[in-house]
């Protein structure tokens, strides 16, 4: 099945629940599809956002209101929840805002704020603003990038564009894991400089 084909049958409702539900391949995908022309930019932005917007809040109130259910409690046992809560109480307006910007936080941490005392209006509020900000930056990336692979090779197949939004995705992603790597070492103590 091709990009195409999912955006004729489902257009944006896909590209929202994509983007909620995995977040930035898909965003840079949305991307790719409005460079192509198939939706508009702004419509695509939109999607992206909202499906993000939806996704953190339901996690947010899965820990507000779900505490003692499996699927909180086996959240709370991993070691990023409690990297999540730490870095919360640091600087809490920050990190709502920019935890969906962090490589290994972004389906946690609204879990884990939603287990805080932060007011659920605050969280709309922080969540709305940082998803509109997440989405135009990814799907831009996406834009962009299509708009330079076309220039270099000439308009690709879908399938090709889905193989070049997977492998930037999957490059953009290990950039990330490899700067925030390098800024926990930074922080830990003993570490010899460099």
């Amino acid at each position: 099945m091709t990009i195409e084909t999912l955006i004729a049958d489902y257009g944006l409702p896909a590209i929202c629940f994509g983007a909620g539900a995995e977040g930035e391949t898909v965003a840079i995908l949305a991307g790719v599809v409005a460079h192509r022309g198939t939706l508009p930019f702004w419509q695509v932005t939109a999607a992206v956002a909202i499906g993000s917007f939806v996704a953190d809040q339901i996690f947010f109130a899965c820990g507000r209101y779900f505490r003692e259910s499996r699927f909180v409690a086996r959240l709370h046992e991993k070691p990023f929840f409690a990297r999540a809560i730490a870095e919360f109480d640091k600087r809490p307006t920050l990190f709502t805002f920019g935890f969906r910007f962090v490589y290994g936080l972004r389906t946690i941490s609204p879990v884990a704020i939603g287990t805080t005392q932060l007011p659920a209006s605050r969280f709309v509020l922080i969540n709305a603003a940082a998803a509109a900000i997440w989405a135009l930056l990814f799907v831009s990336l996406g834009y962009v990038f299509g708009q330079g692979i076309e220039a270099i090779f000439g308009r690709l197949p879908a399938h090709l564009w889905l193989l070049v939004g997977v492998v930037g995705a999957a490059v953009l992603a290990l950039l990330l894991a490899v700067a925030a790597h390098r800024r926990r070492a930074a922080a830990s103590p003993g570490t010899p400089s460099r």
